[in-house]
């Protein structure tokens, strides 16, 4: 249960903070967000404020921001069709009813001639006296269609409208916010717990796992390893070496424990990545640390750029085929993970949650069609040419980019399902 709680907590806050980042580029560049959801699939919770539904759904796959504009966000009354209409004290349509059972006394029928609900905002049809009439549509009027009423989105409050600068950057911000985020949580491992001073390297316990085999055979925290099966051991990345090519290889490790030197016999649990077999025995190794503020801040920028780098050169692996789709992990994987790193507690939960939202941002950035790296793309293509890519060819190459990235997911999940439990 620790796990699914530690997995909703931290995936959910990335996949907020990356909305987050669209969700306030756009209102700062005057866009109208529908829609501000947290998961995929049917609506769990659903609060509206002010325009935009804010919503959890089903599934804990992403979420989205959904843009005025967008998909079938546009309003076509078709000539001959029959709506309701009421007014504002200036005489501006302020509701438009779609459905032809309407009690409102106040409503004036009208079987529609033209409408234009995105930039003229007018509606023109015949009363039921046989005459054409026309009327100006309110900036803030509402269509009702079944009980729900949406906003209607003027061309200036949609996404298509705004400057090339303002939807690059809305579409940015969704990965800058988790490099942000990545930093902040970097700060804060900086600040409560101190920063690293010049590592020792020296092979002492800094933490145990209860659950692991270290535990298990009685080692504690701050045991100094001095040997392992007879051998003196000097640095803490040779005792992990040892611990590592051995799984579930019985260990005699004498540590030197206060004033005592206790001799323990540890099996190294064996644990697989990438194919490749290691052992494991729950301990932690942590550099001196001192609680410096400004070291803080240093701090989390350094690591945000240094795994900002791992990671790239992880990808750069996968282009240069060292790694392959066997070896990547989804869903299953990063929870498995996740249940690994929250047996070494809340720092090491804190710290992979950094890097997690480090590489949602990188993976994001991606020049792939459905992603905000292959919407960034085809703005490139828009400044060179000198005008926008037609939205139907756009949005084809993004639908394939769906299905393809949901057959990778489908093929990602099974080879979890396959590494972890199989």
């Amino acid at each position: 249960m620790e796990t699914v709680i530690a997995f909703i907590i931290i995936f959910g806050s990335l996949v907020f903070f990356h909305e987050l980042g669209h969700f306030l580029f756009a209102k700062r560049a005057g866009i109208m967000v529908r829609e501000f959801a947290i998961g995929m699939g049917p609506k769990i919770l659903g609060i509206t404020k002010g325009e935009t539904l804010y919503t959890v759904r089903l599934l804990p796959l992403g979420g989205y921001v959904r843009m005025a504009g967008e998909d079938l966000d546009k309003i076509e009354l078709q000539p001959g069709f029959r709506v309701g209409l009421t007014f504002t004290e200036t005489g501006e349509v302020k509701k438009v009813y779609l459905n032809r059972n309407v009690s409102n006394p106040d409503v004036l029928f009208l079987e529609t001639e033209s409408s234009d609900f995105d930039k003229e905002l007018f509606i023109e049809g015949y009363n039921d006296d046989g005459e054409l009439v026309r009327f100006d549509i309110s900036k803030t009027a509402v269509v009702v269609e079944k009980g729900v009423e949406t906003i209607i989105a003027p061309y200036d409050r949609q996404f298509d409208s705004k400057s090339l600068g303002h939807r690059a950057m809305t579409i940015f911000a969704g990965p800058l916010f988790n490099f942000i985020l990545a930093f902040f949580i970097f700060l804060a491992i900086g600040l409560i717990q101190g920063v690293p001073t010049v590592p020792t390297n020296e092979p002492i316990i800094s933490d145990v796992n209860n659950d692991g085999p270290a535990s298990k055979a009685g080692m504690e925290k701050d045991d100094f390893v001095k040997e392992v099966n007879g051998e003196p051991v000097k640095t803490w990345t040779e005792f992990a070496e040892i611990i590592q090519a051995n799984p579930e290889v019985p260990l005699k490790i004498q540590v030197e424990r206060r004033t005592d030197l206790v001799l323990l016999e540890v099996i190294p649990k064996k644990l697989t990545e990438a194919g490749k077999d290691y052992g494991q025995i729950g301990v932690i190794y942590a550099d001196p640390v001192e609680k410096n503020v400004l070291k803080a801040f240093y701090f989390g920028g350094e690591q945000t750029v240094l795994w900002f780098k791992r990671i790239f050169e992880l990808l750069g692996m996968l282009v240069t085929g060292k790694f392959t789709l066997d070896d990547l992990n989804g869903p299953v994987g990063i929870y498995k993970a996740t249940e690994t790193v929250a047996q070494f507690g809340i720092f090491s939960l804190m710290n992979w949650a950094a890097v997690l939202s480090i590489n949602l941002g990188i993976m994001n950035l991606l020049p792939l069609p459905a992603l905000d790296g292959g919407r960034l793309l085809f703005f490139l293509f828009e400044a060179v040419r000198g005008k926008p890519i037609d939205r139907q060819k756009e949005g084809m190459v993004h639908f394939v980019g769906i299905m393809l990235l949901m057959v990778l997911m489908l093929v990602v999940t099974w080879n979890d399902i396959q590494t972890f439990f199989f």
